[in-house]
């Protein structure tokens, strides 16, 4: 049942491995911080296992602390773990799938999607860490805005976008698709002036508020983007 007014939270951090900038791995630390800002759905990048072979996996660990639902994407897999991103839910997800977005002779990557069926309503999320390089990022910019256009609902896509230029980049064409989007300077995350890790929305007004969290900066080179949505 469909509660009226409801709202969702999204959270979108790029977690450098569990790796603060004092060179200490401590997902300990980066669960405390999620756990402060209450997401209800929650995609994070450069998740890595590989830190910790034959411990719980970052996943696992946090489905358990949170209450969550997740998928893991994995973009590179090795004999002592895999690297890559997640994304969870307070409520169940449906119809959730992994892209291959890889561009030959570039590092892997890939995109999640999903249908969020929470009491607010249901959202279509997309959760994405783009490729470093320009040419790169204009191809799965264009694997992105099709995958955006399968449903008619109100929709997500967050992630780590690595895109800070606006004439022909990543955020100029998604925002052409999805209007409503965060403007937060993100990385580095002590000083911040890029603005690589972002929400966009359809439509525009499901955007209702957005803030990065600062305390993110003795944790990771990224600072989150946590956002209000309407569905």
């Amino acid at each position: 049942m469909t509660v009226p007014g409801a709202t969702l939270r999204v959270m979108t951090w790029n977690i450098h491995g569990g790796m603060g900038p004092d060179g200490r791995y401590d997902i300990d630390r980066m669960v405390a911080l999620v756990r402060r800002a209450d997401p209800d759905v929650l995609a994070l990048q450069e998740v890595d296992s590989r830190r910790t072979p034959g411990k719980e996996h970052p996943l696992a660990l946090l489905k358990r602390v949170l209450g969550h639902h997740g998928i893991a994407a994995a973009a590179i897999t090795s004999p002592d773990g895999d690297y890559g991103q997640v994304l969870l839910s307070r409520w169940p997800m449906t119809d959730t799938d992994v892209h291959d977005i890889s561009v030959p002779g570039s590092e892997p990557r890939r995109a999640i999607t999903a249908v969020v069926n929470a009491p607010a309503g249901k959202l279509f999320v997309l959760a994405t860490h783009l490729g470093l390089k320009f040419v790169e990022r204009q191809r799965q910019c264009r694997q992105l805005t099709e995958l955006t256009t399968r449903s008619s609902m109100t929709t997500v896509a967050m992630g780590d976008f690595n895109d800070w230029m606006w004439p022909g980049s990543v955020q100029s064409v998604l925002a052409e698709r999805l209007p409503g989007r965060t403007r937060h300077r993100t990385f580095p995350a002590r000083l911040p002036l890029l603005k690589l890790d972002r929400v966009f929305c359809r439509p525009a007004s499901a955007l209702l508020s957005s803030r990065v969290d600062t305390a993110a900066s003795a944790i990771s080179d990224h600072l989150p983007v946590i956002a209000e949505i309407q569905p």
